[in-house]
């Protein structure tokens, strides 16, 4: 079972790719998207990442979660379900 992850605070340059690989250094990534404007094409300054096992989101929730990335300080923890 997968589990999602909110990454908040991400600069405007990051995108899917490099979400990815700072997160794969902590486990299985199965998914990882940055939010962009659907008009502007640009990021939104937030993305979700979903990691294959809780126990690998946990891990990568612990160690970024207040990380530094170009100058900006990382808010992660475990996405809420949207309600629609």
């Amino acid at each position: 079972m997968s589990t999602n992850i909110y990454v908040g605070n991400l600069t405007f340059d990051t995108d899917s790719r490099s979400l990815e690989g700072l997160f794969a250094e902590h486990g299985t990534v199965t998914k990882a998207q940055v939010i962009t404007d659907r008009d502007t094409g640009r990021s939104r300054g937030f993305g979700f990442v979903e990691m294959d096992s809780p126990e690998a989101a946990q891990k990568a929730i612990s160690a970024l979660d207040g990380k530094d990335l170009g100058g900006r300080q990382l808010t992660v923890n475990l996405a809420k379900e949207r309600s629609r």
